[in-house]
């Protein structure tokens, strides 16, 4: 088992995920040289992750049938009831090729790819939760195996921000469920890389599909999350307040702006929120894989905890 005390004893060394993804090959991840990875010093949910290899190239060479069933075993291991692993951690470099390179089952690789790379946030959809990937410092979360879980989705994080280029085309991909999948993904990689922001922003302007503008206005807003960038926050301003852009978008652009932002709920925006969410809208966003978590409401639950954050204390008291 780790210990808070012992942590920094191994960090920097080979039992530090972070240290061995930061220093993996791109030979290694572009040549699916899995003997390189030290894949039993990390864990998932049922034990060592030296199954993980066996698992990654079955769902990389075998039929439809095949992989998926070993697309299933990965995400019931690395992925267990939203909670990323270590074992996860070393997985992204070789999940992100393979969904890239796989003609079928890319919106579920994809959504693999973004639970590793985000904190358990099952339910949570308050105005300090719903946009944030990462656990604060003084925050420390252990996973099953007793392994430092925040240093599991560290790790996660910047090995997709390695290899987020190749995830970049998904954004244009045919399938609208690619495209949802590959904007919740890629809105966690940290440090608000340019071409990220940039790609999220260019596919706004040409997608028609409602549900996938939906999902790129909360990427654009949580990829601007960390480091609360005033032109993000300025332009969710303006999307919400915007008459000629479609509910969705002006819907997901306030719940944005709420996250971007401390202070009271302006009563202009809490009478928009209130009137505009109808029925059909609630069942369009609750269909998008940030809301699709908050059980038991769905967008009415995320707006009652954005409003009333003293009725949930739970995440109020996780987050703070």
């Amino acid at each position: 088992m780790w210990s808070e005390e012992g942590m920094e004893f191994h960090a920097g060394t080979v039992e530090d995920v972070r240290f061995v993804v930061a220093h993996m090959p791109v030979e290694v991840k572009n040549g699916f040289v899995y003997g390189a990875v030290p894949w039993s010093n990390f864990s998932h949910a049922y034990g060592p992750g030296s199954d993980v290899p066996d698992l990654l190239e079955q769902a990389r060479t075998g039929d439809e049938r095949s992989s998926n069933e070993a697309l299933s075993k990965l995400s019931g291991r690395l992925l267990q009831q939203g909670t990323s692993s270590a074992a996860g951690a070393l997985a992204i470099p070789f999940l992100v090729r393979i969904v890239v390179a796989l003609p079928f089952h890319r919106a579920g690789i994809l959504r693999v790819i973004a639970g590793l790379v985000r904190r358990q946030y099952f339910g949570d959809g308050s105005r300090t939760g719903l946009l944030r990937a990462a656990r604060a410092d003084d925050q420390i979360v252990f996973e099953p195996s007793g392994y430092l879980a925040n240093w599991s989705v560290q790790a996660a994080r910047e090995a997709l921000a390695a290899d987020a280029g190749l995830l970049l085309p998904l954004l244009g991909d045919p399938d609208p469920e690619v495209r949802q999948a590959s904007a919740y993904a890629l809105a966690a990689v940290p440090n608000r890389p340019a071409s990220v922001a940039d790609c999220l922003s260019a596919r706004f302007q040409d997608e028609e599909d409602p549900a996938v503008r939906a999902c790129l206005v909360l990427a654009i807003g949580q990829l601007a999350w960390e480091e609360r960038h005033p032109d993000t926050i300025d332009q969710m301003c303006a999307w919400w307040q915007d008459y000629s852009q479609p509910a969705e978008v002006r819907v997901c652009a306030a719940l944005t702006w709420l996250c971007l932002t401390d202070g009271p709920v302006p009563d202009n925006l809490r009478a928009f929120l209130e009137l505009s969410v109808t029925d059909d809208l609630a069942a369009l966003l609750e269909s998008i894989p940030w809301l699709d978590h908050i059980v038991d409401g769905g967008l009415r639950r995320c707006l009652d905890q954005m409003f009333y954050p003293e009725r949930y204390p739970h995440f109020t008291s996780c987050l703070d």
